[in-house]
């Protein structure tokens, strides 16, 4: 007979692999399936949805006083912003940002708390954080054989999450760092950083640019340490909001957040890179 916590594990493992197995589906059949506009709405819902922790968290469980609605609406309108401006950053972009900081500053002014600056830079903070972060899939998707960009930047940061998640659970005896998370090891690490390589060499023929075996393994290598950077951001931020997960939207999973985490890295910087080549 197994153990309550073995029986935990496995059924937490079996829930996380049945929901990685329905986005992933879900992806896939939007990115390869749908348009531009229909993987901009998505993308746009996936932020939304992952602001909303990240401001509850720290609304809820910090006593941050944090703008909601106006945050929510900023963050929502920046995707969208990036859509219609066909994944360029043009000044409309920019310009959006700037205003949305004067109307929380407006906002605070009715507002008697001696935390209102705090609430101010981390509703700012959240809104490029994660919807900013997130809409540079957008701006790939509309690069040059944006579709199999998108579906590589995805595949490579998730081989690290599932490398990481793997070894780490079944071999991890030293932890990384564990006063942000303990549950993570350097055996964890290395093996996200061994999937994300492998999985970088295997899509390397497939893209509309093929990478040298050089280059494929040093960015292979560079979004799974991106990845893992990510995912101990949010960690951290859990870890300030005394929080296990940010939500309980996804079984076996938690939150929309842990699920984009390691994303929120990888897109800007890996659209950057390609804008170099393309």
């Amino acid at each position: 007979m197994k153990a309550p916590a073995a029986e935990s594990r496995a059924l937490t493992f079996a829930r996380r692999v049945a929901t990685s197995t329905v986005l992933i589906g879900g992806i896939a059949a939007v990115l390869f399936r749908g348009n531009v506009f229909v993987f901009s709405v998505v993308v746009t819902v996936f932020s939304g949805l992952a602001l909303y922790e990240f401001l509850t968290l720290l609304r809820n469980d910090a006593g941050i006083p944090v703008s909601m609605v106006a945050g929510m609406l900023m963050g929502v309108a920046i995707p969208i912003v990036v859509y219609l401006e066909y994944g360029y950053t043009q000044s409309g972009e920019i310009l959006f940002l700037v205003f949305g900081c004067l109307f929380l500053f407006v906002l605070q002014f009715f507002r008697s708390t001696k935390q209102s600056l705090i609430g101010i830079a981390l509703t700012l903070f959240g809104i490029l954080y994660v919807t900013w972060f997130l809409s540079f899939l957008i701006k790939i998707r509309f690069l040059y054989g944006g579709v199999a960009w998108v579906a590589y930047l995805i595949a490579v940061t998730k081989a690290a999450d599932i490398g990481a998640y793997c070894v780490g659970t079944l071999v991890g005896r030293h932890p990384l760092i564990p006063h942000i998370s303990p549950k993570k090891s350097v055996e964890g690490l290395f093996g996200g950083f061994a999937f994300s390589v492998l999985a970088s060499l295997a899509i390397r023929p497939h893209l509309p640019i093929v990478f040298s075996i050089p280059h494929a393994v040093i960015l292979g290598f560079f979004i799974a340490m991106l990845g893992q950077i990510g995912d101990l951001s949010e960690s951290l931020m859990k870890r300030f909001c005394n929080a296990k997960d940010s939500g309980g939207l996804l079984p076996g999973m938690g939150g929309v957040m842990d699920a984009v985490d390691s994303v929120l890295f990888t897109a800007p910087i890996f659209y950057f890179h390609l804008k170099i080549y393309l």
